[in-house]
């Protein structure tokens, strides 16, 4: 290949780049389907999560399986190779990712809390995760005027996860242009959580038969709706799923992950008195509901202050806190 055929290439790619990070609005998705695949673009192999088609286009939803990073593209961007889940991961493995999946699949036992917990434990600082549950009550913007306000001169923009369900996005549509127009303006990066559609419970049934457990729950509705909610909010799906109420079983949670979604817990919950550690996943609620747990959250952030400053306690972008705990040192993909 000619360098000048190269320096094409490479200016294509990061091109295509840069349109994911500014998401579009995906306003007329049309057959929205899981799909799994490796997408080739010489040198990059991804994986392939979802395929639809918008106004005439044919789009891939892809993940970097060694940084966790998703993407959409247009499918003629790439040599396309369909796999089954298995295939994929088996393709993938190794890598953060897949790593990340198997170890979800494993700790699936427990009715509360499966999932990752937390990510870096060798660092200081944590993973911030905002919960966005339905709820009547606006959005506690103050938990992002603050960490804005804090680490303004070390750290921006700011990493935040925020757990998203279908119906608050519907419920809050001001509220979530004010969080996009922060992201727009790179003061704060925000990585998208699936959350579910409704989000339904109920405060008389047993953990076994509430939230996502409830008899009669359609999780591909739960799961694939949420993401073309996403799209046509201009938001860009992430490779993690939280359980509504920290609620699963064992068949919930492989349900998840054969979506090809990495469950996502806590070990810091703080409205419930659980205080972090370096590394921990921090939960806090936005949606109005939980001014016990957003408070804690303040109050620790205030009380880092001199050590914000001298960059000794930051906060971490969740794709990266779980790539590193599962960081492949081969930084190899393939069979």
């Amino acid at each position: 290949m000619k360098p000048s055929a190269k320096y094409l290439l490479l200016f294509t790619f990061l091109l295509s780049g840069q349109i994911a990070f500014s998401q579009a609005n995906f306003t007329k998705i049309e057959n929205y389907k899981v799909y799994y695949g490796v997408a080739t673009h010489f040198p990059r192999e991804l994986m392939i999560l979802r395929s639809f088609d918008n106004y005439g286009k044919h789009y891939l939803l892809l993940v970097n399986p060694q940084t966790l990073e998703t993407r959409i593209d247009e499918s003629d961007f790439y040599q396309v190779r369909p796999m089954t889940l298995l295939q994929a991961r088996t393709f993938f493995f190794k890598t953060p990712y897949e790593k990340a999946l198997y170890k979800a699949d494993k700790q699936s036992v427990a009715i509360q809390d499966a999932g990752i917990e937390i990510g870096m434990p060798k660092e200081t600082g944590i993973s911030l995760t905002a919960d966005l549950c339905p709820s009547h009550r606006p959005l506690d913007k103050v938990i992002f005027t603050d960490i804005i306000a804090e680490f303004k001169k070390v750290e921006k923009p700011v990493p935040v996860a925020l757990s998203i369900t279908g119906v608050w996005m519907r419920q809050h549509p001001q509220d979530l242009e004010w969080l996009k127009k922060m992201q727009a303006d790179k003061e704060i990066y925000i990585t998208w959580i699936n959350h579910s559609f409704n989000h339904r419970v109920s405060l008389t049934e047993p953990l076994k038969e509430n939230f996502l457990l409830e008899p009669g729950t359609d999780i591909n509705y739960e799961v694939l709706e949420t993401e073309k909610a996403m799209l046509k909010n201009g938001l860009l799906p992430s490779v993690f799923f939280r359980f509504p109420g920290l609620v699963s079983d064992q068949e919930l949670v492989y349900r998840i992950t054969d979506f090809g979604l990495i469950p996502i817990g806590t070990d810091a919950w703080l409205a419930k008195g659980q205080q972090p550690q370096a590394g921990s996943i921090v939960l806090i609620h936005g949606n109005g509901n939980e001014p016990v747990g957003v408070k804690d959250f303040i109050n620790l952030l205030h009380s880092k202050t001199q050590a914000i400053a001298k960059k000794q306690w930051l906060l971490y972008d969740l794709r990266e806190s779980v790539d590193e705990e599962f960081e492949d040192t081969t930084k190899t993909t393939g069979k």
